[in-house]
């Protein structure tokens, strides 16, 4: 087998990774599919904050997050197949991003899936991603905002490990958004981050306002990590400065 010398650098690369990674093609719009539990979904997650405050003009996405699912129940329920569906259709026009986040219910003793589960699905929804001809970014998941002695509970800190085991196996691109989550929400203490709560009791899904909240530090954590996502995102510095400065936004 003969290469010339670009093709045997793609080669070599599929080789090392078990599956092509993707570069985003330079001046083109952006499509972004959401994958993930309730913290992602509408009614209780920041996608939808994301869709609608966050996506620059000529680009577009679609939030697939759905709640109560594990990174099993994903698949099985017939999610990603739609998620891969939609990389096939929008491939030719757009560099599709899919966001891939996950832990909520894993974690839990009755969700069926190991923590080596847990890995390996994330592993397989990246490779599968870059195969059909996406840019899969990995999120370690949102910090829950139960607050013992003045401070964040550090209850998804496994995940968050695991999640960034996953994508640097195979050098797939991620943002730590458990950290900067929870880093934020201690900055800014229990009060104001009540404010976000989907219900008064409730300091794991957010309100509409804290779905664009936290969805603007998905945007500036994707932005700072990976420059040529600005070009297809808007900014909103004022929200952006409140949260680098951890003052209640």
């Amino acid at each position: 087998m003969q290469f010339t010398v670009p093709l045997l650098v793609s080669y070599l690369i599929a080789q090392t990774h078990g599956s092509p990674l993707i570069s985003p093609r330079a001046g083109r719009p952006a499509y972004f599919l959401l994958t993930g539990d309730s913290t992602t979904a509408p009614k209780g997650g920041w996608g939808d904050g994301f869709l609608s405050t966050t996506i620059a003009a000529g680009s577009s996405a679609h939030n697939y997050g759905h709640s109560g699912a594990t990174t099993a129940s994903f698949r099985a329920g017939g999610d990603w197949n739609k998620v891969t569906k939609d990389i096939s259709t929008y491939k030719d026009k757009y560099n599709v991003y899919v966001t891939i986040q996950f832990g909520h219910n894993d974690q839990k003793e009755t969700s069926g899936v190991s923590l080596a589960q847990y890995t390996t699905n994330l592993e397989n929804f990246a490779s599968e991603a870059a195969a059909a001809g996406a840019i899969p970014i990995l999120l370690t998941p949102l910090t829950r905002r139960v607050f013992s002695n003045g401070k964040v509970v550090e209850s998804l800190s496994t995940q968050r490990n695991l999640t960034i085991t996953a994508a640097e196996s195979k050098n797939y691109r991620w943002i730590d958004l458990n950290m900067a989550s929870q880093n934020y929400v201690n900055a800014i203490g229990r009060t104001a981050a009540s404010k976000y709560n989907l219900a008064s009791d409730d300091w794991t899904h957010l309100n509409e306002y804290g779905g664009v909240v936290f969805a603007r530090l998905v945007s500036d954590l994707l932005v700072s990590k990976y420059p040529e996502i600005a070009k297809v995102t808007k900014a909103n510095t004022t929200l952006s400065a409140a949260l680098a400065a951890g003052k209640p936004a």
